[in-house]
């Protein structure tokens, strides 16, 4: 896929030698000028205009955006060079159909979890990334602030994690969170969780509507999340592994169940959720302090001595 076109006006950097001849003088890798004609599509040249007045044509590749120019070297991807962020992970976990008790000889293992950076990294020029990750074995690690500030909003994939049965690596400072977790739980989980699944019902509507089928899969793991939902605002506790309904929900997954059912189904726990969230024993919000103190405490540990 060709890059968005650069407009006129935009400053760039060239990236290639321009050699002198008799009608131009040579212009070196690394001059800046200014985008005065755009091509229409990215297999042509645009033209640069110079300080001096000089004008050159160059294409896409031999290009590069002065403020990208200037922040090369102060990116996340030069601390990924570098340094290996994986050694630092210090919480694992299995998520995913596994982790729910809806798997079957097809499923992947996804993996989830945190990492700490050393202060050092984290406090340098070149910052940290908010994620890691490895496509090609379904596995994320976000960086320890994102993961907790993500738990906080009640983000579900977060919670999920904290709550895993299928723990692989929880260093001692990951152990301390774990024993924090019901502090992350609140009311807010009715807002996100059901605000969520609405709007990805909407979705699946839509495509029922308009190509007489749905994925199945996703119908089910959303029907999961809102049982999910409903039994964190009951009892103040998060359940991953489903137990009750795993034999429903592997059939909405396998495609058996008749959509209307499904929604009807859907419709019936948006009900549910709402009468939890008004008698739930949470609070109206996390514990932010407690969470804040615990986040500190994991910076400096992370500052060697």
């Amino acid at each position: 896929m060709s890059p968005p076109i650069l407009p006129i006006g935009t400053q760039a950097v060239t990236r290639a030698d321009l050699a002198a001849t008799p009608e131009r003088p040579a212009v070196p890798a690394g001059t800046v000028g200014v985008i005065v004609r755009s091509p229409s599509d990215g297999t042509h040249a645009y033209r640069v205009r110079f300080p001096d007045g000089f004008e050159a044509s160059y294409l896409r590749d031999e290009l590069v955006l002065l403020g990208t120019w200037l922040a090369q070297g102060l990116t996340a991807s030069a601390v990924l060079a570098d340094h290996d962020l994986t050694r630092h992970i210090i919480y694992r976990c299995v998520m995913g159909s596994r982790a729910f008790g809806l798997d079957d000889d097809a499923s992947d293992t996804d993996r989830r979890g945190c990492y700490l950076p050393p202060a050092e990294l984290h406090w340098s020029l070149y910052g940290v990334p908010e994620q890691i990750e490895d496509n090609g074995n379904e596995e994320v690690y976000w960086e320890l602030q994102k993961f907790v500030s993500l738990a906080l909003k009640a983000n579900p994939n977060i919670l999920e994690c904290l709550w895993s049965p299928l723990v692989e690596h929880c260093a001692p400072i990951a152990a301390e969170l774990l024993a924090l977790r019901g502090r992350f739980l609140s009311r807010l989980v009715y807002q996100t969780y059901n605000g969520y699944v609405a709007s990805q019902f909407r979705k699946l509507e839509a495509d029922q509507r308009n190509h007489g089928q749905v994925k199945p899969k996703h119908a089910m793991h959303l029907i999961r999340l809102l049982l999910s939902g409903i039994g964190v605002l009951e009892t103040g506790e998060l359940t991953v592994r489903v137990e009750t309904h795993r034999d429903r929900l592997l059939a909405i997954k396998h495609g058996t169940v008749p959509w209307a059912e499904v929604d009807s189904w859907r419709l019936e726990l948006h009900r549910h959720f709402e009468a939890a969230s008004t008698r739930s024993p949470l609070p109206e919000h996390p514990d932010y302090r407690a969470i804040n103190d615990f986040l500190i405490r994991a910076r400096r540990a992370a500052v060697t001595t």
